[in-house]
């Protein structure tokens, strides 16, 4: 995550209990946003609904993160953290609750819009507070974080949907109590902070552009961040019904796996790899991702589960490094006042990816192409992509 608002001058000093309660927060909120991962095939059959309303679903909270990203990041320079983030966590608490009690898709891509609404006020704000109390462990921590709640998200669910009552309901609740705590604690452990009220009209208004410096890295690496996020867009919608394909087995929790696998191994080479440069970092997720995905075709024509679950570990150090290597590329071209619009640029590419890479396989599916061949045709589109980013720093490097 980038911060997309000022960021205050901090107090002296590394606070760890801030930096642990803001990073607490971003993970369940990407806990909350996975948490439905695992019960959209019950959904579907439930409902009587086709595969791409539920990818429609999943895109849904994409478009709402990247709208709340552009318009809402800001607010905390008119209203104060405070507000911001017990806003977003309210927010995000009302969504868990409608997942709850959803009776159809149509619930669910509100659920799904208001948690992308309340993330993307409140990253930006999460971002800056985890590096206002410690600069170092900050930085590691906003970009570990958000790998960490997607799988624990998933894998929660799944376990919980597996062996928990009230399938369609416990895991919402649960995560619910947890951030109703969270909100407490905001009013204790966030500064209230007046805002600047004035500044509301240029706070709303989205920055997206791209300094004439940073355009060739721009257009060289965007293929890998469409492809990286578009690769877990994919797991997250698809993986859990590809899991139960490959493996036959009517078990729920274990199609949390690969997705648990693809953002852990993400979040492990991000930590490992954080002093490494910007270009090395985009060379590391093209090779892995396309070496990922190479293991991933293998595994679903051999039908091998366990292959497929190698195929996500090695993918996911691509998805890990595919935005920290392009980010890092970019940011050092840019000045200060430019880099909040060269980071909306960089997620609107990133959203992109990740809302196609769930509808476009859904509507593949809704016209009767097995999940298989689906998977294959989306794995060649995505290897294209970073073959273009490839090709591009390679020679890039040379001159």
């Amino acid at each position: 995550m980038v911060d997309g608002e000022l960021i205050h001058a901090p107090e002296p000093g590394p606070r760890p209990a801030l930096l642990i309660f803001a990073g607490s927060v971003v993970i369940a909120f990407l806990a909350a946003a996975n948490a439905a991962g695992p019960l959209y095939q019950r959904y579907e059959n439930a409902w009587h609904a086709s595969p791409l309303t539920g990818t429609i679903a999943f895109a849904s909270y994409a478009v709402a993160v990247l709208t709340g990203l552009l318009w809402l990041s800001r607010l905390s320079e008119v209203v104060g953290r405070r507000r911001v983030l017990f806003a977003s966590i309210s927010t995000q608490i009302a969504a868990l609750l409608v997942f709850a009690v959803a009776g159809s898709f149509i619930v669910v891509v509100i659920a799904r819009i208001l948690q992308g609404l309340a993330s993307g006020a409140a990253f930006g704000v999460l971002s800056a507070t985890m590096i206002d109390a410690d600069p170092d462990r900050g930085a590691i921590t906003s970009a570990a974080t958000p790998g960490t709640g997607s799988g624990l998200g998933a894998l929660l669910s799944g376990l919980t949907v597996q062996y928990l009552p009230g399938p369609t309901h416990t895991i919402y609740l649960l995560l619910a109590g947890v951030l109703t705590v969270q909100a407490l604690l905001v009013l204790r452990l966030i500064p209230a902070g007046g805002g600047n009220r004035s500044a509301l009209g240029s706070a709303l208004r989205p920055r997206v552009a791209v300094p004439a410096q940073a355009r060739k890295i721009f257009l060289a690496v965007a293929p890998v961040v469409l492809a990286a996020w578009g690769l877990s867009g994919f797991y997250a919608a698809l993986s859990p019904a590809l899991y139960t394909t490959l493996s036959g087995s009517r078990e729920v929790w274990p199609t949390a796996l690969p997705l648990f696998v693809l953002v852990g191994t993400g979040t492990l080479a991000t930590t490992v790899l954080r002093n490494a440069g910007g270009a090395a970092l985009t060379a590391t997720s093209t090779v892995s991702t396309l070496a990922g995905l190479a293991v991933t075709v293998v595994a679903v024509e051999a039908e091998n589960v366990g292959l497929y679950l190698v195929g996500s570990a090695i993918a996911g150090i691509g998805f890990g490094t595919g935005f920290q290597g392009p980010v890092r590329s970019l940011i050092s071209l840019a000045t200060p006042d430019e880099r909040p619009a060269l980071m909306s640029a960089v997620f609107m590419v990133a959203y992109l990816g990740l809302g196609i890479a769930a509808i476009i396989p859904g509507a593949l599916l809704n016209t009767g192409i097995a999940l298989p061949t689906v998977t294959v045709e989306l794995a060649a589109a995505l290897a294209v992509l970073t073959a273009v980013t490839l090709c591009a720093t390679l020679r890039m490097r040379a001159r």
